[in-house]
């Protein structure tokens, strides 16, 4: 291994902030980070060193390579990681728009919401699975977050508690449980989990993962964030009483003043819900 990469791969193993799926991608773009210096002649790096023009040159490579915003985006957030734990705040613009890159393109208007078929889960022979997808569904969980999620822990009879080490960001969040339905769902991750979590107990997360991920692909189910969308645009419109645009209902400039006033304290419910703090990112579940 290359005296770059096994530095960062050690200043990520030495600093545990965000969550394990946080924490593996931001070691598998810093790993790629340093092959791509190498492969641009910056020979014998030293992770000390990092400087605005080895932030540049790889702003170059990725343009060139036309990647999207958001994939430009991440990559820099490692980088910001990586300059922040070395002291280098100032090496990589808080803005990237001083960078040159563009913004996400949220809004589709176009649904991705995915609900969990019962003829898939019934090919699902881990119960466990079946559950996180269930899961995901009724409460808009993450993938990580719903495998990690204990039940007996969670319930709160009116809501449900994600603890931080669940989250991505790390961030601690409460759900409220609104329906009979989601409350018998509970019961059922209680029977099934006990006092422990939705991997079983002999099993590692990283191993309950790719049995996940193996049952998954096996049914067809590519996309589980699309459960996410699901359960925001169900929510939106029992907070609202109408649909969300990217399930045909009313854009923003069709809604009237106090219209507009319940679509934006509905978005921020919803915003909160699925662990984000921007009304801005609804736009991606919901379209605008």
């Amino acid at each position: 291994m290359r005296k770059l990469n096994h530095q960062l791969n050690q200043l990520c193993r030495r600093n545990r902030d965000g969550s394990e799926s946080t924490r593996a991608n931001r070691e598998r773009i810093l790993a790629l980070i340093a092959d791509q210096l190498h492969e641009m002649h910056f020979r014998n790096l030293d992770y000390h060193n990092l400087a605005p023009k080895h932030v540049h040159a790889l702003l170059d490579r990725w343009s060139a390579e036309n990647l999207t915003p958001g994939t430009i985006k991440n990559r820099l957030a490692a980088l910001r990681w990586w300059a922040e734990k070395i002291g280098k705040q100032n090496v990589v613009p808080r803005d990237n728009r001083a960078l040159g890159v563009p913004d996400r393109r949220y809004v589709t208007n176009e649904s991705k919401a995915k609900d969990v078929l019962p003829a898939q889960l019934a090919r699902i022979a881990d119960p466990y699975v079946v559950m996180a997808l269930r899961l995901q569904a009724a409460f808009g969980l993450r993938r990580e977050e719903s495998m990690k999620f204990m039940p007996a822990w969670a319930d709160k009879g009116d809501r449900i508690v994600l603890k931080a080490s669940w989250c991505k960001g790390g961030r601690e969040r409460e759900i409220p449980v609104r329906t009979p339905e989601q409350g018998a769902l509970l019961n059922e991750a209680k029977a099934l989990a006990g006092k422990g979590s939705l991997i079983p107990a002999e099993l590692r997360y990283k191993d309950q993962l790719e049995r996940y991920k193996h049952a998954c692909g096996k049914v067809a189910i590519s996309n589980a964030h699309g459960h996410r969308h699901f359960y925001a645009q169900q929510r939106y419109r029992e907070l609202t009483g109408w649909a969300c645009p990217a399930q045909g209902g009313p854009t923003s400039k069709q809604l009237t003043r106090e219209q507009k006033t319940v679509d934006r304290e509905a978005r921020m419910t919803i915003s909160h819900e699925l662990g984000h703090g921007r009304e801005q990112i609804t736009a991606g579940y919901l379209g605008r």
